[in-house]
């Protein structure tokens, strides 16, 4: 079936673009950790709260040990459930219950979820209110408590965006907190971190950077900066998982690359039509966003038919397992919740196929999509 995305390009209107202050890269890079927090803490009380992936809790993670102190706050974070502003709001009242003043620096170490959450509460430390008071575009009024973000998975760009996503408890409504004061300060790209994680688990998370990129290709809204962040990232992605070992110590710090160029392609464009139906597959059934993504790639042919192909033979090259009849035993009104879940995406629908997107995804397309995945 013939592409029916448009080719005409508009003006992103984002000309002001924040990137993170400084980052280090490299095997072993997270030794410089203690280095950056001495820096950082120069003449100040030391109170640092970490936000660790649980996986780290039984696993240990190098350098770490020696760093924390006994007035440091560790709080592992669970990443089977995606960030929620109920969540972030019992983080952020424990924090200010924990210390009698702010900590002086927020770190994340883990995937999307963890550095979300990190980035999130040390939001919400500087600025009055609830997690949802700030879902939506540069709500937030003062800059965060500085923050690290450490990366141990690759592919949602959480360490370079700015944004950090979570889901409205009370309206359904996957949003994050985009704005300059979101970004990290400082991150640490260390693919050493990266050894670990399970094959199947590398592929769909490292696939949510080559998914950014060809939506934001695909759409309306682009602008030369994005548009060479989201080239490079999915030539990096293409020559990743299209190799005979896409965790050989050299993919894995490509796919670090990928994940960080990646998130500063989608800080200077949008996403289209995956991201939305994903959401609603997070919020409604509770699949992870990285391989609800790659299970919306069985139903999206149609309006990305090259990218289609190439996905499916990387993971037919890859052995890949992507989950099936997702959708098999829904009901009516359940199949009716997705399409609502994704239409209230209006950005990147309106990136996808214009300000008439509802005449092209109509009810009736949205269901036939999730019913095919």
């Amino acid at each position: 079936m013939q592409k029916i995305l448009s080719n005409n390009i508009l003006d992103t209107g984002i000309n002001h673009v924040k990137n993170v202050e400084n980052y280090v890269f490299g095997k072993g890079s997270i030794s410089y950790l203690k280095k950056i927090i001495d820096q950082q803490n120069k003449n100040k009380k030391k109170n640092l709260v970490f936000f660790i992936d649980i996986f780290f809790k039984s696993n240990g993670l190098p350098n770490i040990s020696e760093i924390v102190e006994g007035s440091d706050l560790v709080l592992y974070v669970d990443s089977s459930n995606e960030p929620t502003t109920t969540a972030i709001d019992s983080y952020t009242r424990y924090i200010k219950n924990y210390f009698k003043a702010k900590p002086s620096i927020i770190i994340g170490i883990g995937g999307g979820c963890t550095m979300d959450i990190a980035k999130a509460v040390s939001n919400l430390l500087n600025n009055y209110g609830d997690a949802e008071n700030y879902q939506g575009w540069d709500l937030l009024k003062k800059p965060g408590v500085f923050k690290i973000g450490i990366p141990t998975i690759s592919g949602t760009g959480a360490e370079s965006t700015r944004t950090c996503v979570m889901t409205n408890t009370k309206s359904g409504l996957k949003l994050g907190m985009n704005s300059d004061y979101t970004v990290f300060n400082q991150i640490i790209l260390d693919p050493d971190l990266t050894k670990t994680v399970p094959s199947d688990q590398y592929f769909w998370t490292g696939m949510d950077a080559y998914i950014h990129c060809i939506e934001s290709l695909s759409g309306r809204y682009r602008n030369p900066v994005g548009d060479s962040f989201s080239k490079q990232t999915i030539q990096l992605c293409r020559d990743i998982f299209n190799s005979n070992d896409m965790k050989s110590d050299a993919n894995r710090e490509k796919l670090m690359i990928a994940s960080y160029l990646g998130g500063c392609a989608i800080a200077t464009s949008y996403v289209g039509l995956i991201h939305p139906l994903s959401a609603a597959l997070t919020v409604k059934l509770g699949i992870h966003h990285c391989l609800a993504n790659c299970i919306i790639m069985r139903g999206i042919h149609e309006f990305y038919p090259s990218e289609y192909n190439e996905f499916w033979n990387m993971v037919k090259k890859q052995n890949i397992k992507i989950p099936k009849d997702v959708c098999k035993n829904l009901n009516e009104n359940q199949l009716e919740d997705l399409y609502d879940l994704t239409i209230i995406h209006e950005k990147p629908l309106t990136n996808a196929l214009g300000n008439n997107f509802q005449e092209i995804f109509t009810k009736k397309k949205v269901i036939e999509i999730f019913k095919s995945l």
